[in-house]
């Protein structure tokens, strides 16, 4: 019988890593990972409906994923040949790091940013560098230019809009690094379909450029679909690197089916943009919080009060939002996602009872 002390057997870099930390408690009104929280439409349900009397359980999926290629292709104005899908964009995020950095070389983001970008590169043997964002989450290029290339770091990543900030960047700022980082540059952009701004546009004239986009955020977190825009000599790299049919049938053919009918998914994202919009001035209403602007589906606001009191009161109620205040530049702060009208409704009016 073998009884072995496993944990000398991992992996140290491994050892020192704390896991992603996602909330999985049974909440009514569930406001805390950033989802559409209006369910598929009818019209969507019945497309979902024959994509699942037709699809051949029992054949692997296609390993290029050709035809959700075509339609992104021609949603985006871009070919093919300029797109990698991803079992999301947490996939993508780690094959980018295994295709551009040796172990022990150095990835650089601001901070405070998405957390899996650091966790991801610890995870791999790779130094993460930070540059802190300023008081309105932003930053300057020179000196985070200055940052990165001292420490050597050889591939970048902004968020934008920024999770958990909320906010988009400095479209002059963001642009100073796509021009001058002698490295690649990728531009998170998860969250584009509520910004609406993007650097797409830029992919012609920097070939060091990446951009990744993510369909979880719009209603279909649950199939895991993410995809990078890039330079056909980046996508051949990364095809070298991904696993043979990383997206399964149903998450491709599903995915194709809503994008080639999604007025009912614009018509909700119309809402949850205006549902935003009124979070964040109904927030600012009460004096005892710091409400931060947003371009994405969620709010950050600061509280003066312990955040997680705040955050386990809201629980009692039966509503999850996200705290994060464990990092030293979120002291007191939660993140709301932006939910139905009526979630929206009970979380304020939660609110107002509790902060008096």
């Amino acid at each position: 019988m073998s009884n072995l002390d496993l944990m000398q057997l991992v992996k140290e870099k491994v050892r020192s890593l704390k896991a992603y930390h996602v909330e999985n408690v049974d909440c009514e009104i569930k406001l805390h990972a950033n989802e559409n929280s209006f369910p598929p439409s009818p019209e969507i349900l019945k497309q979902f409906e024959e994509v699942f009397k037709s699809t051949e359980l029992n054949r692997y999926p296609d390993p290029d994923c050709g035809p959700l290629k075509q339609t992104l292709a021609k949603r985006l104005n871009v070919v093919p040949k300029n797109l990698a899908i991803g079992n999301g964009s947490d996939e993508l995020i780690q094959i980018l790091l295994q295709v551009f950095c040796e172990p022990g070389e150095t990835v650089g983001f601001p901070d405070p940013t998405f957390a899996m970008y650091a966790i991801i590169a610890q995870g791999m043997g790779l130094k993460s560098q930070t540059h802190p964002l300023d008081d309105q989450w932003d930053f300057k290029a020179d000196p985070f230019l200055e940052t990165m290339e001292t420490n050597q770091a050889r591939i970048v990543f902004l968020s934008y809009p920024n999770n958990p900030t909320g906010n988009c960047f400095s479209a002059s700022e963001v642009q100073k690094v796509i021009e001058r980082f002698p490295g690649i540059v990728v531009l998170d952009e998860a969250y584009h379909d509520f910004a609406r701004k993007s650097f797409l546009s830029e992919l012609p004239k920097h070939n060091n450029l990446i951009i990744l986009r993510s369909l979880s955020k719009i209603g279909l977190a649950a199939l895991r679909v993410g995809y990078a825009v890039a330079d056909p000599l980046i996508i051949d790299q990364i095809d070298k690197i991904r696993l043979p049919y990383n997206s399964n049938s149903l998450s491709q053919k599903l995915t194709d089916r809503l994008l080639n009918h999604f007025a009912p998914v614009q018509k909700q994202l119309d809402v949850l943009i205006q549902e935003r919009n009124k979070m964040v001035q109904e927030l600012s209403k009460f004096k005892s919080l710091k409400v931060f602007p947003s371009d994405a589906n969620f709010v950050l606001f600061r509280v003066e009060q312990d955040s997680t009191a705040l955050f386990q009161q809201l629980m009692e109620n039966d509503i999850l939002v996200r705290d994060l205040g464990n990092h030293p530049r979120l002291q007191n702060c939660l993140r709301v996602t932006i939910g139905t009208p009526d979630e929206n409704m009970a979380f304020l009016e939660k609110m107002a009872h509790i902060i008096k």
